[in-house]
């Protein structure tokens, strides 16, 4: 018997149960995988809570790394004992071991831990998709990106950085101000006393951003929109706050024709070759020194009812990774 956190319900951090499961043998396509470590992400809170639906009884986690211990039918990209990292569907990854879909694995590089390559894929990943393929951001932009020290936040702000761009953030406190700064934030905006639409304006010099990449939702989608220049790009990528109303329309004609975009990275890594590239490109960052991934927490498995209390109580800064 192996370990896993299941829910029965939907709801707060207390669905969750820390129970043993029976994992079998992997079918066509499918990999065994003990875990080493496992990523927290907020993506974890809205399969809990319901907002993105599944069958229950069900699992929660989308992101780990560790060692494969068999393959089914028809896998050829890992084999035993590959060490190997993913962020993937179906949820499932709050455990000691379990059989997934090999597509979504990767094989680890020496250079990186188990625990950097469970607290970056699904982060880095997206950082990698909206700094590059979403808005392709070039030396000179001048970005914003919302949650600066969240755990997408502080691997994005280095990166950018590393692009050439000059990168404005949103944060929460002092405390987060530092950290951003420390990771590649130009200009640090604390939003619970300023106001960061006139800070952007007048950091810009009135002009906007080309692009404001915005995992927060609701509570800052309006301002997001302020921020940006004519023909500026609106990303939400996340619903922190809330999930957004229906679009208005006439919002973002009246504000120079803006875009909007809602992308999710399984749509940008669909494609076996699309993952392998991605992923790639994480890793070269990554082992170039050029981003650092920032683990400030670190769990239990068992425990995994409290990291989600603090990651939902904006406690949690950079990435937190669950320990089987």
């Amino acid at each position: 018997m192996s370990k896993a956190i299941r829910i029965h319900e939907t709801g707060g951090p207390e669905v969750m149960q820390y129970v043993d499961v029976e994992v079998g043998e992997p079918g066509p396509g499918e990999a065994r995988v003990r875990h080493h470590a496992v990523g927290l992400n907020y993506i974890d809170v809205y399969f809990r809570t319901g907002l993105y639906p599944q069958p229950l009884p069900a699992g929660l986690g989308m992101e780990g790394a560790g060692v494969v211990e068999a393959v089914g039918e028809g896998v050829s990209h890992v084999k035993v004992g590959d060490r190997v990292a993913y962020a993937g569907r179906p949820p499932g990854a709050y455990a000691q071991v379990r059989v997934m879909p090999a597509a979504f694995l990767v094989v680890l590089p020496d250079a990186l831990s188990f625990e950097q390559g469970a607290a970056m894929m699904l982060q880095g990943m997206t950082a990698q998709y909206l700094l590059r393929r979403t808005y392709p951001v070039k030396a000179g932009d001048t970005i914003l990106i919302h949650a600066a020290a969240g755990g997408v936040g502080l691997i994005a702000c280095q990166w950018a950085k590393a692009l050439g761009a000059t990168v404005i953030g949103t944060v929460g406190s002092d405390a987060k101000a530092e950290l951003a700064k420390a990771n590649g934030c130009d200009h640090p905006i604390v939003y619970t006393r300023e106001n960061f639409v006139e800070r952007v304006k007048e950091i810009t010099r009135g002009e906007g951003v080309p692009v404001v990449y915005d995992s927060i939702g609701k509570d800052t989608y309006i301002g997001s929109l302020d921020c940006l220049r004519p023909l500026g790009m609106m990303v939400s990528f996340g619903s922190a706050s809330g999930p957004l109303d229906p679009i208005n329309v006439p919002d973002l004609v009246s504000r120079g024709s803006l875009f909007f975009t809602r992308p999710t990275l399984f749509s940008y890594i669909a494609k076996r070759a699309d993952l392998e590239r991605t992923a790639q490109d994480l890793f070269d960052v990554v082992v170039d020194g050029k981003v650092k991934i920032e683990i400030n927490q670190r769990y239990a498995l068992a425990d995994a009812a409290q990291a989600h209390r603090d990651l939902e109580g904006r406690k949690t800064t950079g990435s937190t990774i669950l320990l089987p």
